[in-house]
């Protein structure tokens, strides 16, 4: 197959533990650059969000997870696979909308001499090759859609609550820093659903200082190493019991003293908003 233009903004790098990434040569960042495409996707996304037993729940109405930062495709990948799986046993189907600028690193990651390291094959590989395509791939267990274009505001074709998972992986602040202020996860807030978890890779201080901002209980997930560790947002500070500990009063004062404690886009009030959030306040 053919790839589009823009794989060639893209290139196919080994990590320092061997595994396979691309990295994009406009931005110079490595997507999943620790261990690697399919180890990360598992451990910083399916894994936390619970996807497995989320796609198992006796109920006909499609789970829809958000994939934003598309990439190589290997959060998508994950979800697919895992619906794929629950298929033979019953579940729910899923609904998989990936949002990115280009197409180019799954072309790249999918061309035939790459797709074996990225994790396709068989029909996960068809699956990505028809979205490249077409935008859109159906079968019996899923709905897999790409939506071209810039966020927050391809966000506005959705409809209000109509999100269960969110995988929140784009790049960088210093390369991407529309998606990392309060008025990006606000907009992210109106599609989320009752239940609904948002899961990212960043767990610098203003990340979650603008995810509070946008109108989320806000916790901290697992380790992304070096003594790091992921990010997960809700609506209710009850819904990240089972997957983060909730940002706490401990929090609050390191934020206060911290160098670079807000997104770019912070009122001036915004500490004491960040204090007067429902999960700072006891019951």
């Amino acid at each position: 197959m053919s790839a589009p233009d823009d794989a060639l903004d893209c290139e196919v790098v080994t990590t320092r533990a061997g595994a396979r990434a691309v990295r994009d040569r406009l931005t110079g960042e490595l997507m999943h650059p620790v261990v690697g495409p399919l180890v990360e996707a598992e451990r910083l996304y399916a894994i936390p969000a619970r996807l497995r037993e989320r796609l198992a729940e006796q109920d006909d109405r499609p789970l829809v997870v958000l994939d934003v930062g598309l990439g190589a495709g290997s959060n998508a990948l994950a979800a697919w696979k895992l619906s794929a799986q629950r298929a033979l046993g019953g579940g729910r189907p899923l609904e998989l909308i990936s949002f990115d600028r280009s197409l180019g690193a799954l072309a790249l990651a999918t061309a035939d001499e790459h797709a074996a390291g990225f994790g396709f094959e068989g029909a996960s590989l068809s699956a990505a090759r028809a979205l490249l395509a077409s935008g859109e791939h159906r079968c019996a267990h899923a709905r897999w859609r790409f939506v071209r274009g810039a966020l927050p505001e391809s966000l506005d074709a959705l409809a209000d609550a109509s999100a269960d998972v969110v995988f929140w992986d784009p790049f960088s602040p210093r390369a991407n820093p529309s998606l990392w202020t309060a008025r990006a996860f606000s907009a992210l807030r109106r599609v989320c659903r009752a239940g609904a978890t948002v899961h990212t890779y960043s767990g610098a201080t203003a990340t979650r200082s603008a995810m509070l901002l946008g109108g989320f209980a806000v916790g901290v997930g697992v380790s992304t190493g070096e003594n790091k560790h992921a990010t997960v947002g809700a609506l209710d500070v009850r819904d990240l019991a089972a997957v983060a500990a909730p940002l706490d009063a401990r929090w609050l004062e390191r934020l206060a003293r911290s160098s670079a404690p807000f997104p770019s886009d912070a009122p001036a009030d915004a500490l004491e908003r960040a204090r007067a959030a429902a999960q700072f306040i006891a019951p």
